[in-house]
């Protein structure tokens, strides 16, 4: 087991930010370390959590109902989200404090965050108090800057090119 955990931030408007949480879980996974994977914002189901479901030491928490985007949600819809996501953050929360996970990756937390989606003093007092085993990883676009005053490491992921210029649509396998 690791002696300090750090806290990792993947962010930008470029491709690849939940792709290089997932590397980094892999990676863990190899090394036989347990990882708690979840995904805000997200409900459709993606190719990638075909392979997670079946990699030893890794776990999913993610709302098992598609929400859409943001922009598009009613109230209510929004409210509902958020009773999901601050459950399942508080599951993880309770497991980590019990030591079952060795990493938490929080993917989109960013939105959460910034959208009130989460509670944000929630996560703010976890982030500052969390026990000193667990890696943390976060992604998303625009983290707030208390995010980025509690990151170790910071990758801003840039986007230079991306075929939805084209019009090229996204694929499965290539962006979900």
């Amino acid at each position: 087991m690791q002696e300090k955990g750090l806290v990792h931030l993947y962010h930008g408007n470029g491709k690849g930010k939940t792709t290089a949480a997932i590397g980094l879980a892999v990676r863990a996974a190899g090394a036989g370390r347990k990882i708690a994977f979840m995904q805000f914002m997200k409900g459709n189901d993606t190719s990638e959590l075909e392979v997670l479901r079946r990699i030893e030491g890794i776990t999913i928490f993610r709302s098992d109902k598609n929400f859409g985007f943001y922009g598009q949600m009613r109230e209510e819809e929004k409210r509902e989200l958020k009773q999901i996501h601050e459950r399942l953050f508080e599951q993880i929360i309770e497991e980590v404090q019990l030591r079952k996970y060795d990493m938490v990756i929080l993917d989109e937390i960013t939105y959460a965050y910034q959208w009130n989606l989460l509670e944000p003093k929630k996560l703010e007092e976890w982030l500052q108090k969390r026990p000193g085993h667990v890696e943390i990883v976060m992604t998303g676009r625009n983290p707030a800057p208390f995010l980025l005053e509690q990151s170790d490491y910071i990758s801003n992921i840039v986007c230079e090119r991306h075929p939805f210029e084209k019009g090229i649509a996204a694929r499965k396998g290539i962006e979900f």
